[in-house]
């Protein structure tokens, strides 16, 4: 009788060390985790999140197969890149990145750690080729853009806001400056870093946004002193039309967060991101903002109403 007793509690014990030892052990060996780094208060990044949240859920990557970990730099050098570090410090399987600086800040930080990018404008002329990353672009026709903003507001002189910290910024101001003769304007550069910079805002008589995370990041500061001035905004990022910026030529986000989605997938599945091409986009966004054009004393050609895919009333 002492001998049973005995063994049944040896085979308890032995049952609870065995559990002890499960639970230290991940919940399951097909778990990757995936690092997503996406500059916080932007709302076109936001809504390409989600867009790749249910993409890559779809592909099959939901909770429970792949962890997402997401962090949310603000739009700083030093900020980006510490987003970068935590991410390849945690072994991620796959880095996410939305925007050209924090695509680039985590190509610096890893050669090896898969990356995947959404919204950055002309990857290839930023030299975002490595072996390790690819994705989607955002470029969009920065001419066509400019010559339906001019047929809404016939401006001489055009105030582009940029950051010569964001160099894919840099590229659009200078596009804008090669089709000035083409248009009849003459541009004039506003680097913007910080909101105080809105003081900047002044000698222009429309304003082009370019895709710098520090100008969406205040959007509502720059339209707000836009509008009190009269002056008309355009840009090539979304998530400004409900801020009051009157005219958005952009990269369609969901096609953008879809994209990213399906390329982790197959990376997570075995695919090397060297064996997928980047892609350009093939949805664009035409928003036109009526409401803010009217309060401007603006009429919106009736020939550029067919060609919107949102119209803001």
């Amino acid at each position: 009788m002492a001998m049973i007793e005995r063994l049944k509690s040896f085979l308890c014990y032995t049952l609870l060390a065995v559990g002890f030892m499960l639970a230290g052990l991940p919940a399951s060996a097909a778990e990757k985790t995936v690092g997503v780094v996406m500059t916080g208060g932007i709302p076109y990044y936001k809504e390409l999140h989600k867009a790749f949240t249910e993409g890559l859920a779809a592909e099959g990557y939901g909770p429970g197969r792949a962890e997402l970990v997401l962090q949310t730099p603000t739009p700083e050098a030093m900020s980006w890149v510490n987003a970068a570090r935590k991410l390849v410090a945690l072994g991620s399987d796959v880095i996410v990145s939305y925007g050209a600086p924090a695509t680039l800040a985590v190509m610096n930080e890893t050669s090896d750690i898969p990356i995947v990018f959404a919204g950055v404008y002309d990857p290839q002329a930023l030299g975002i080729t490595a072996k390790n990353a690819t994705g989607i672009s955002s470029k969009v026709p920065i001419a066509t853009l400019i010559k339906n903003f001019k047929s809404i507001s016939n401006f001489s002189t055009l105030g582009v806001i940029y950051s010569d910290a964001e160099k894919d910024t840099l590229l659009q101001a200078n596009e804008v400056k090669q089709i000035e003769g083409n248009f009849g304007f003459s541009s004039l550069k506003i680097n913007f870093k910080k909101t105080e910079d809105v003081s900047k805002i002044k000698n222009v008589e429309a304003l082009f946004l370019t895709t710098g995370c520090a100008a969406m990041h205040c959007v509502n500061n720059i339209v707000g002193v836009a509008r009190k001035a009269k002056i008309p905004t355009a840009t090539t990022i979304g998530g400004g039309d409900n801020s009051g910026v009157i005219l958005t030529l952009a990269a369609n986000p969901y096609e953008q967060g879809k994209v990213a989605a399906e390329m982790v997938a197959k990376i997570l599945k075995g695919a090397k991101s060297s064996s997928l091409a980047v892609e350009q986009p093939k949805k664009i966004d035409m928003i036109i903002n009526i409401r803010e054009a009217t309060h401007m004393g603006l009429k919106i050609p009736f020939g550029l109403l067919p060609g919107a895919t949102k119209v803001i009333k």
